[in-house]
């Protein structure tokens, strides 16, 4: 007779047997509440690298905006190869969609729930997350958000993230030197009305880049110069993108330049600009994919600001685990870089080429 066949449950929940079939009825339930834990919310948080937490290495939370977009695809690689490395446990994180903050509010608190000792985050609001990102700091857990900042930028112990708005100018002066003399009629797939943080420094950044604009990295407003015809949201998404691009042409079918804001919202606007037959329009965006370099490399971006998504989570990791072991806490703000990738390079316009971007390219 096995063990499981030998237990009996009584009326109270516990169980009656032999002390060996007692022990591994306890262990059933610890692992049953375990789960609990772990699906509780709206996100799922999981155990996905690393070594046992209980052996005195740290745990280690990586909470991204969605899985959906290759950069926090290649984010969580980036933990996992660095978890691997520091002999951590990673837990896993994510929204359900690109703006759903719900689902990482309650990520957090599960990742504390559950002994995180620092969490890695990039944020779906960046007002919106705060409170929650504050009660994980009160409990002594290093919060550090990525590629995203918080608003304020104070909420979290520091910032990893590209410079959002030097990649803004960067293509924003890639694309004023590509057009020339050519009035421009902007039309910019954005993210999200209500984001703040990389999204409206990006935004922001192009336009002053293109010099349509006369801001400051600190512009808490996102712009609208003359020049810009058409804004719209595009979530970062490419069916969005597309979407948003074809109600762009409804309102002026005369637009010639296109900023999105990342690679994804950039294919669905080209996808809806080649379906009106308006293949000449030029697209410039941020992100530095494979997809997004060779789309570089065949015509159809004309530049795009990469940026490090692997490297961001390493030095994440890196920085929780010195955390842990001498008490080292990381501040302000980590530039990750970004690179300028163009095909037809522009005089005077510090760039690379597409063999650069592949090189150092991810998804």
């Amino acid at each position: 007779m096995s063990d499981q066949e030998g237990m009996r449950w009584t009326a109270s929940g516990r169980v009656s047997g032999s002390p060996r079939r007692r022990a591994i009825a306890a262990l059933v339930l610890v692992l049953a509440a375990a789960l609990v834990l772990f699906r509780c919310g709206g996100s799922s948080v999981q155990v996905t690298d690393g070594r046992e937490g209980s052996g005195g290495n740290p745990t280690v939370g990586l909470i991204t905006k969605s899985y959906t977009n290759p950069f926090f695809v290649k984010m969580r690689d980036g933990a996992q190869q660095a978890a691997r490395e520091q002999k951590v446990e990673l837990l896993t994180a994510t929204g359900r969609f690109d703006g759903d903050y719900a689902s990482q509010v309650s990520a957090i608190e599960n990742m504390v729930a559950a002994g995180a000792r620092g969490i890695l985050i990039t944020p779906n609001d960046s007002k919106a997350i705060v409170p929650a990102i504050e009660q994980a700091r009160d409990r002594g857990v290093l919060v550090i958000a990525l590629d995203v900042p918080t608003d304020p930028e104070s909420a979290v112990d520091a910032l990893f993230s590209t410079d959002n708005f030097k990649a803004g100018i960067l293509i924003g002066e890639y694309a004023r030197a590509a057009m020339g003399d050519t009035p421009a009629r902007i039309a910019t797939m954005d993210v999200s009305s209500h984001i703040t943080g990389g999204g409206l420094l990006r935004h922001n950044g192009f336009l002053v880049g293109f010099g349509a604009l006369d801001v400051t990295v600190s512009e808490t407003r996102q712009a609208t110069p003359p020049s810009v015809v058409c804004s719209r949201d595009s979530k970062g998404d490419q069916a969005k993108g597309r979407t948003a691009m074809a109600d762009c042409l409804r309102t002026d079918p005369d637009i010639n330049l296109v900023y999105a804001v990342n690679e994804p919202a950039a294919f669905g606007a080209r996808t809806a600009l080649d379906a009106a037959g308006k293949a000449d329009v030029m697209i410039v965006s941020i992100d530095g994919g494979c997809t997004g370099v060779r789309a570089v490399r065949d015509g159809k971006i004309a530049a795009t600001s990469q940026q490090y998504p692997l490297k961001m989570a390493e030095q994440g990791v890196a920085a929780v685990v010195d955390y842990v072991k001498d008490g080292t806490k990381v501040s302000g703000y980590v530039d990750t870089g970004t690179t300028l990738i163009a095909d037809d390079r522009q005089p005077g316009i510090p760039s690379e080429g597409v063999e650069y971007g592949l090189a150092n390219c991810w998804g």
